[in-house]
């Protein structure tokens, strides 16, 4: 079912925006090691920026990650649980899983709800219900939520690791499916009224991966995460004031509208989900080129960015003609 093994590149980009971890290869780690356990990185080369507690605690936050799967005890005690969530609570139709190729492959797409992105979780919960771990699908989560207490771990058992290149690279390496959402933060912060807009934030790295790993691009249209909790506003003036990115890499700082305490400003994970109806279609694949001199063609690479955008475009529009209205979707 699942690609041979490839090697693995010496790098390790944020997928995210395509910058530099701020530190060099680690050329001394046996790469198989890190398919199969936790990698505790080399301090010399995982040093936190000495201007920064916070940035030094987000790079300690993705320090360690493995490509080994969920914890299949913990899913199975959790099955009942998530069991509700998708079908009573959020109500979830997931479709298009005959699109999916029977190799290895790198899914994108979009997700919404500030901190808590319950579209994408539950297109991860849908996939192990599934496959039940005979075919592993590994989510990808910025720094700041790797780092958070309880949650990056929570995160780290149900396979999530971070969206950077040496991570994602191991997991195809091993055989397994990566699903990315390029757009970061300022897709899933993305005010209400642009709910129906494809946010890939003009990032390609993600194109340069698929390349790299030889794997397919299978796009992914997502509706209903939206009114998990309503974005009011973006406040980028006030995250540029505040030092967001530097300090959390975000460009926004949402103001937001959630239960249950209303108005307020969401710097963390403060509001519990509403019920709303989510929509997740599997679209069909994008085949890219393996040759790994077209990672470097500028021209190419731009070509399948817009291509995947427009696909997931065209599969959002179509599902957004099926909601009713906010929340009961």
């Amino acid at each position: 079912m699942y690609s041979s093994p490839k090697a693995i590149p010496q790098t390790g980009q944020y997928l995210f925006n395509d910058a530099l971890l701020g530190h060099p290869p680690d050329t001394t780690t046996n790469k198989t090691d890190n398919i199969i356990n936790f990698i505790p990185k080399d301090p010399k080369t995982a040093k936190p920026a000495k201007s920064s507690w916070l940035k030094g605690l987000l790079n300690r936050g993705t320090e360690t990650w493995s490509v080994k799967g969920q914890n299949v005890e913990m899913m199975e005690r959790h099955s009942a649980a998530w069991d509700f969530i998708l079908d009573r609570y959020f109500r979830v139709e997931m479709t298009g899983w005959e699109h999916l190729p029977d190799e290895a492959s790198m899914l994108i797409g979009i997700h919404s709800g500030t901190w808590l992105t319950m579209d994408a979780w539950t297109l991860c919960a849908e996939w192990w219900r599934k496959y039940q771990g005979q075919r592993i699908l590994h989510g990808t989560a910025h720094d700041a939520l790797m780092a958070m207490p309880g949650f990056g771990q929570y995160f780290r058992n149900v396979g999530v690791i971070p969206a950077k290149r040496e991570s994602v690279t191991a997991a195809f390496a091993a055989g397994h499916d990566v699903v990315i959402w390029p757009g970061g933060e300022v897709d899933a912060m993305r005010s209400w009224s642009k709910r129906y807009d494809v946010v890939l934030g003009g990032r390609t790295g993600f194109i340069r991966q698929a390349i790299r790993s030889g794997v397919p691009i299978v796009p992914v249209a997502t509706v209903g995460g939206h009114d998990t909790v309503f974005v009011l506003s973006e406040c980028r003036k006030l995250a540029k004031l505040l030092r967001l990115k530097k300090l959390l890499r975000s460009e926004i700082a949402p103001l937001v509208l959630g239960f249950p305490f209303g108005i307020t400003l969401e710097a963390f994970p403060m509001h519990i989900p509403y019920p709303a109806k989510i929509r997740n279609e599997i679209l069909a694949p994008i085949e890219i080129d393996s040759d790994p001199e077209r990672a470097n063609d500028d021209a190419y690479v731009n070509k399948k960015y817009k291509e995947v955008e427009a696909a997931i475009q065209e599969g959002v529009n179509r599902l957004a003609g099926r909601r009713k209205g906010p929340i009961f979707g």
